[in-house]
Formats: structure tokens, sequence, C-alpha cells
């Protein structure tokens, strides 16, 4: 018997993009997998079709950003540079037995090379806002983001997200079955390391993006006194933020920028620490139900939580004992969720996250990403 032939899109660095990294690890105990992406080829592929790094993935074009202004999303799709640059080489290099598109952008070319095959769309996040407080973005990719989703997923073989309340959305505005598939990171043979009751050692890692409040972090550390440091992994993006950052850090004893490090090795270098600290606000539906990566990165690191609110969190940290939400994303907020914790405290968040570790990784996900992938080449939905 053939092996079956897969096809996996997805406009972002898939050699760097851990969960679709984890999602070829899956598609690849089911077949031979061909992949659409920016950056060389993944491990494990049979086939690599590059986007050229500066081929954008949205119609950034003059006439392209005149037909978005107009609505015209019809008569824009596929004509992206990125998609243009690949089109007739993804399609010429089927037939497939299944298609992945990860996220909304992916859907055309998806569909184009698919033939008869079934899709499997993975929506990572919500699409439709994806990046709706940037006003360009929310005028003119929004209202093509909720097009494609309007138009493609009603026809797709199964849907997939990361959490409870974005399959919800994605159930009720699109009427389709969504299966969750978390962010969750690989289980790590890690044990929690031990607290000094003189020292909490606290910890970020993630982009350094204005909207993360990482100043208003580093400004309660202050508050707090000499028994906290904080210590942050950032990675650069467009924008300049990190520079703020940095030069808030400068002026700050106990605070420490470190460059970023891979995602594979992530929660071995936070596992010298005791409590992961995020303060993110929830500006858009994909904020309200986020369900990041960096929970599940803490997690494995063994270290306790401080979350700002946010349902999907809130739910997991309440169910597995994992730590503390502040009661908003301000400095005092975080001052006072901190100032009175003890070093038994902090042990006990520490431990509970070393108990939920299998449960919060990626192989319950991988089992349902699984399951699915198999039903679908099956010919059942």
């Amino acid at each position: 018997m053939q092996p079956k032939r897969i096809l996996c899109v997805s406009f972002s660095p898939i050699h760097a993009d851990s969960r679709v990294l984890r999602q070829l690890e899956v598609l690849s105990q089911h077949g031979e997998v061909t992949t659409v992406g920016y950056g060389p080829a993944p491990d494990g592929v049979v086939q690599h079709i590059e986007v050229p790094n500066k081929a954008s993935s949205l119609p950034e074009t003059p006439l392209g950003v005149a037909k978005l202004a107009l609505h015209l999303h019809n008569a824009v799709e596929l004509t992206a540079p990125g998609e243009k640059a690949v089109r007739q080489q993804a399609i010429d290099s089927g037939p497939y037995d299944l298609v992945v598109a990860n996220d909304a952008r992916a859907l055309p070319l998806a569909f184009a090379a698919a033939g008869g095959a079934p899709v499997l769309a993975d929506m990572h996040e919500w699409a439709p806002e994806e990046r709706a407080t940037v006003l360009v973005w929310r005028l003119l990719v929004g209202p093509y983001m909720k097009h494609l989703c309007k138009k493609y997923l009603p026809k797709v073989a199964a849907v997939t997200s990361v959490s409870k309340g974005l399959a919800g959305l994605y159930s009720e505005r699109y009427g389709v079955t969504t299966e969750i598939v978390r962010n969750a990171a690989d289980l790590r043979d890690l044990t929690p390391t031990p607290v000094d009751p003189n020292t909490i050692r606290l910890v970020h890692s993630g982009t350094a993006d204005a909207e993360r409040n990482i100043v208003e972090v580093i400004d309660a550390v202050e508050q707090l006194g000499d028994r906290f440091t904080l210590d942050l992994y950032l990675l650069e993006v467009p924008g300049g933020h990190l520079n703020v950052i940095r030069k808030k850090a400068a002026s700050a004893a106990r605070v420490t920028v470190h460059p970023p490090v891979p995602p594979e090795t992530l929660p071995t270098v936070l596992n010298q620490y005791d409590l992961g600290v995020f303060l993110y606000p929830l500006k858009t539906l994909s904020h309200l139900y986020h369900l990041p990566n960096k929970f599940f990165d803490f997690v494995q690191a063994r270290l306790g939580l401080v979350f700002s609110p946010a349902p999907e969190i809130d739910a997991h940290i309440a169910e597995y004992g994992l730590g503390i939400i502040t009661a908003d994303t301000t400095t005092d907020a975080l001052v006072d969720a901190l100032r009175g914790i003890s070093a038994d405290d902090v042990t006990r968040y520490k431990e509970a996250a070393d108990r939920s570790a299998r449960a919060l990784s990626s192989e319950p996900d991988r089992a349902t990403q699984s399951a699915l992938v198999g039903r679908l080449l099956a010919g059942t939905r």
C-alpha cells in the first residue's frame, strides 16, 4: 500500500514554529508530509516548498491594499506575494490525501492544492482579531480574515483551536465543530528547584511586546524590595519595545534581561526560577480566551504561576492549584498579589506544577490530533 500523502501549509518559519513542529510529528506518523512555509525545511518531511522570506502572506501590494479597502475579498485571494510564489508548485506537488491549513490565511492555498482531499484547519487563535489592536490591520485585514473564515471553514473536514473559549467561538460564529489542540509543550523530565525564603526568583519569557506589560512587572519588582528578583528572556519584534525594556531594566537593581533561548531548551533554562509571571491586557477576543505557550512552558519548568485574569487561565490555575491570579494587569495588582507570598506558598505551587506536568503536556493533544488525522485519512469525520 502506498503511504498517504499529506500537505501542511503554514505561513510561518516552520523550522522554528513549535506548534507546527509538533503537528508535523503527528502527521509524519500517518504518511509522507510535504510542507509549505518560510525558512528551511523542517526535519522529517519528504519535501519542503519554501516561501521567499520577503514575500508577505498578505496582499500588501498597492493593488492588494486597494482591494482590501474596497472589500473585494474574493478577488484578493491567492494574490499575496507569498501565495503567488508557491501556488503552482504546491498544486503541482499533489495529489494529496489530506491538506492541513495553519490559520485562516493558509486556507485559500490549502484548498487550491487539495483537489478533492479533505482539509483540516488548525486555527491557532481567533483569526478575525489576530492583530486587532493595530488600526490598519483592524480596518483592512480583519474583514479579510472574517471573509476567509466564513467562506472556507464550513467547507473544511475538521477544525481545531487552542482553547475551549476559542473553539466555542468558531463553532458559534461559523457553525463548525471545533476540537481543542492546545499549545502545550512536550513533557520534560524536570523537578522543582528549592525555594530560598530570602529570594523569590520571578521570570518572564516571550516577545518584547508593548502589550505584555513587562515594564509594569519591572516596576512591581522595584516596589516589592530586595526579596524579589526578575529575569527576562525576550525575543525582539518590530516596534523596538525591547530597547524600552532594556533601558527600564538597567535602572532596576534586581532585573536582568537575557537573550531569548530556543523553545526546546526553554523549560530547562526556566527551571532555576520560582514563579513565571505574565500580565496580559484583554483587548480582543483572542486575548480573552488565550491559553499561551508560556503557560505550558512554565508548567514544564515546574514553576508556580502568577497570571493576570483570563477565563482559560483562571480555570487551569484553579483546577491544578498552580499559583495566583492577579486582580488586573497593573503594577499595583502584581505587588498586592506577591507582597505576602511565602516560600511555602511558592513551594506548593511548584509541586502542583510537577504533579500536573503530564496532563498539561503535549501528550493529550498529540493523541487528539492523531485520532483526528486518522479519521480524516480513513474517510470519516
